[in-house]
């Protein structure tokens, strides 16, 4: 049986491909198909489910259940990598190569399903400029989310390279560790859903985003500090000292990964604010006067 899925396997091989490229092609192609599938999967049975649902409104819930689905992929492949290394440098996962591969068209994907969530909300809007596709369309998306565009595409094409083929077969921990900061997506997704289902000032909507909140700090921020403290940890080197360790571009790294994420938290900060002074003011508008 063995032999036979070896012959399988070769005869299958395109000419000059190894079986270990063959495997990452497979990988690619997979996630090619998983989620846009996915988007268009939800989107009909939304439209199909959910008749008072306008088109923008089945397309950004499509979007939001296939972020989570990812991240809940790239998150249990983080922890399954960082769990299985006991030196963090040199213990090697096949996730840690495989899932960046099947991963790496969900970034792409992603731009296109924003753009088409963009477009349509647009369009139920009335915008007689939205009647169509057009260089003014997609430019007034990238402005409007020009931030998540540029990490989608940094991701592209600076962080999967690095991770692919600039790494000499090292440090497969932290790329489980980067894979765990997608666990707080799940929530943000989860916070627009719920909004969506007319939900907002549900229990359930503020549980979620004290998770959301929680999860975001200890896996997108204090994940860095902890990537510095294990590795001086591994090789005796003072907290502190472990920068002056490391080569210039990986500070630059990290700190241009960290940057965006403080930013966001910022908002999302900001935004929790916002929320609970109108429960309060809603909470004091409702509450009996009293003489």
């Amino acid at each position: 049986m063995c032999c036979w899925g070896h012959l399988r396997t070769k005869l299958l091989l395109p000419p000059g491909l190894s079986t270990s490229d063959f495997r990452l092609l497979i990988s690619q192609v997979n996630g090619c198909v998983f989620f846009p599938g996915l988007f268009f999967t939800f989107k009909h049975i939304f439209k199909t489910r959910f008749k008072n649902w306008k088109d923008a409104d089945g397309a950004l819930v499509s979007e939001r259940m296939v972020s989570a689905i990812h991240a809940i992929m790239a998150s249990t492949a983080g922890v399954l990598i960082v769990a299985s290394c006991s030196d963090i440098m040199t213990d090697r996962h096949w996730l840690a190569t495989d899932f960046v591969w099947f991963g790496a068209p969900y970034m792409a994907y992603d731009i296109y399903a924003m753009y088409q969530v963009h477009y349509l909300k647009e369009k139920d809007k009335g915008h007689a400029e939205y009647k169509g596709h057009s260089i003014h369309t997609v430019t007034k998306f990238l402005c409007k989310d020009f931030l998540f565009v540029l990490h989608h595409v940094a991701l592209l094409t600076i962080f999967m390279p690095v991770s692919l083929f600039l790494r000499r077969g090292l440090g497969d921990f932290f790329i489980g560790c980067f894979f765990i900061t997608e666990l707080s997506t799940p929530f943000l997704s989860a916070g627009g859903v719920l909004i969506q289902m007319g939900l907002q000032d549900s229990t359930l909507h503020k549980i979620n985003g004290l998770m959301l909140l929680l999860t975001f700090f200890l896996c997108r921020i204090l994940l860095f500090p902890f990537m510095y403290w294990v590795y001086g940890r591994n090789y005796n080197v003072a907290f502190y000292k472990v920068a002056l360790h490391l080569p210039l571009h990986c500070n630059l790294g990290n700190l241009c990964i960290l940057a965006p994420q403080l930013y966001w938290f910022t908002l999302l900060c900001r935004k929790a604010r916002r929320l609970f002074l109108q429960q309060h003011k809603k909470r004091d508008g409702q509450s009996p006067k009293t003489s």
